[in-house]
């Protein structure tokens, strides 16, 4: 899998990100350390824990990281859970929080796959 192809797997733009950050390498780098941001996991816990200040800033972390690295799908479902969080709990941020979940497990599995095949 290039990189490309796992920019079309996880729902990104690969010219968008080649255009911010300049270079294939770059991109690559921060790709691969997406995975390594402990930002999901405290949405995650931060909405079990009803904790939704702490949940809207992870949101807001994962909204901004997929901006810089053109991770479009997830960027929009994380800025549309980042708005809902922003004052508080609201009835659509459960659905909305599926999305997210739905989105970032596309693209962990994209970028897995894509550090499988490029380290072998």
């Amino acid at each position: 899998m290039t990189l490309q192809e796992c920019y079309a797997a996880m729902g990104g733009n690969y010219d968008d990100a080649i255009g911010r950050l300049r270079s294939e390498r770059l991109v690559q780098k921060f790709v691969l350390k997406f995975l390594s941001d402990g930002s999901y996991e405290l949405l995650c816990r931060s909405l079990e824990e009803k904790n939704y200040e702490e949940a809207f800033r992870a949101a807001h972390t994962i909204k901004g990281v997929c901006q810089n690295l053109s991770i479009d799908k997830l960027q929009a479902s994380s800025s549309r859970l980042c708005e809902s969080l922003r004052n508080g709990y609201t009835p659509e941020s459960d659905a909305l929080a599926e999305e997210v979940r739905a989105d970032y497990s596309q693209t962990a599995a994209a970028i897995e796959a894509f550090q499988k095949e490029s380290a072998g």
